[in-house]
């Protein structure tokens, strides 16, 4: 076998396994937070009775 062939091969494999890896991080890693999230944003400036009229 050539070694072009076989660098080539393992560069496919790689782009492969990276390309895989960013659909499966998109469509089944939750990127949200759950209840009680700590997520570091500041509401203490909105006031809620401007909210709802």
């Amino acid at each position: 076998m050539n070694i072009q062939l076989i660098i080539i091969a393992i560069l496919f494999v790689a782009a492969v396994f990276y390309v895989g890896r960013l659909m499966y991080k998109n469509l089944f890693v939750k990127k949200s937070c759950g209840t009680n999230c700590k997520c570091g944003v500041d509401f203490s400036a909105i006031n809620p009775d401007k909210l709802s009229k």
